[in-house]
């Protein structure tokens, strides 16, 4: 009996043994690899913008090498937030973000001095840590997904119309704080983010259709609080789809020269000097931030731009299949809530690129110039790998299901 009772004992150490290992191998690895391929993309585009000539220098500009170290930064910070517990996290949400909304509020103080916070373009959002800018408002992107998250993994109150109202409040309040910066790019962010999570969380679609509905048909009152630029990129938008290149000396260059480059790229791209020149001499205005994704398209084409959707297409299976796999709500919901800032964010750049959508100011993930912006992005992405690594702890409830 001993020995059949060690034999058991043994073939179930062995089990857990194959377990742990297969938990090891899942797929928010995906999210990390993409990650990766995209960084270094971004690394050598950020170059090709800033050093517009191949002989000006041999190696990396300072603005890649710079991107390079806010890469290594944010791979450090992804290690860091994966290693603990996903629920410990969970209970660290309100200090987060407590913390946050502090950082944001100090940003509008009027009495801080420049040297601190100077408006750039117009936004007080960034903050001088003399060795970067530091933007709360990134951050405020994972502290906000990790709040809802917290907040909604036992209830159900979001079943009903009412019930959405105390989430409408929790997201006002870092959103209200973004828009007078004023950054209502990043502040629009925030509402995909919200209806992933809540439909994640089993709220009725009729419910959200209302919403939305509501939210679209007072849209257009938000028209005389808009900035005098806000406008004129929107009705210059408007004009370049008509077919009227009115403004394409004006609010409307930048976008008409990011169209020049992107197509000028062609089937697979131009080589690299000739990028480098057509860069420079086109003088495409933050080609190395926002218009990063013309600056690819240019060097590689068509293909190296429908790569680049690959690979954010791999980053978000890596991230829907580990949220299909997390048996806890706040773990599936914190999931959801990172993929959709993600996706959001490189879906509404790419249109601002190709000439769909204004120009209102946002980063692409993981290619744009940025330490704040690829910092949480890694951060988003070390949060996601928590959940596939890390087993639920017992007690726990399974995620949401509910009676049709």
């Amino acid at each position: 009996m001993d020995d059949l009772s060690s034999l058991i004992k043994g073939t179930t150490s062995r089990r857990v043994a194959v377990r742990d290992a297969l938990r090891a191998l899942n797929p928010a690895w995906l999210c990390v690899l993409s990650a990766l391929a995209l960084c270094a993309l971004g690394v050598y585009s950020i170059d090709l913008a800033d050093h517009h000539l191949p002989r000006e220098a041999p190696a990396l500009s300072v603005g890649a090498t710079k991107q390079a170290m806010f890469a290594l930064a944010g791979i450090f910070a992804a290690i860091v937030v994966a290693v603990p517990h996903y629920r410990l996290i969970g209970w660290l949400s309100l200090p987060t973000m407590i913390v946050v909304l502090g950082l944001l509020v100090f940003l509008l103080l009027p009495f801080v001095p420049a040297s601190i916070v100077s408006p750039r373009n117009g936004t007080r959002g960034w903050i001088n840590l003399r060795v970067f800018y530091f933007q709360p408002s990134e951050l405020a992107k994972v502290a906000f997904v990790l709040v809802v998250a917290h907040y909604l993994r036992f209830r159900d109150e979001h079943r009903r119309l009412l019930g959405l109202i105390p989430l409408a409040l929790i997201t006002a309040v870092p959103v209200g704080l973004i828009m007078l910066e004023p950054d209502w790019g990043t502040a629009l962010l925030f509402l995909p983010s919200l209806v992933a999570m809540v439909l994640a969380a089993g709220a009725r679609l009729r419910h959200l259709a209302i919403v939305m509905a509501a939210a679209m048909l007072a849209a257009p009152a938000s028209w005389p609080i808009l900035r005098p630029h806000q406008k004129a990129r929107i009705v210059a938008l408007v004009h370049q789809m008509q077919g009227d290149e009115t403004y394409a000396q004006d609010v409307g260059f930048q976008p008409l020269v990011a169209r020049t480059l992107t197509g000028a790229g062609g089937i697979a791209g131009v080589g690299d000097a000739s990028s480098r020149a057509l860069v420079h001499y086109n003088r495409l205005p933050e080609a190395h931030n926002d218009m990063v994704f013309a600056v690819v398209v240019n060097r590689f084409g068509l293909v190296g731009g429908l790569a680049v959707l690959g690979l954010y297409a791999l980053w978000m299976i890596g991230a829907i299949l580990t949220a299909a796999m997390a048996r806890e709500p706040f773990a599936r919901l914190l999931v959801v809530g990172l993929s959709a800032f993600i996706a959001a964010q490189a879906i509404i750049n790419i249109g601002m690129t190709v000439g769909l959508l204004p120009i209102i100011g946002i980063t692409l993930p993981f290619l744009s110039y940025g330490g704040s912006s690829v910092i949480a992005c890694w951060i988003m992405t070390g949060l996601i790998l928590n959940v596939a690594l890390h087993r639920p702890l017992q007690p726990y409830r399974p995620s949401f299901e509910f009676d049709a």
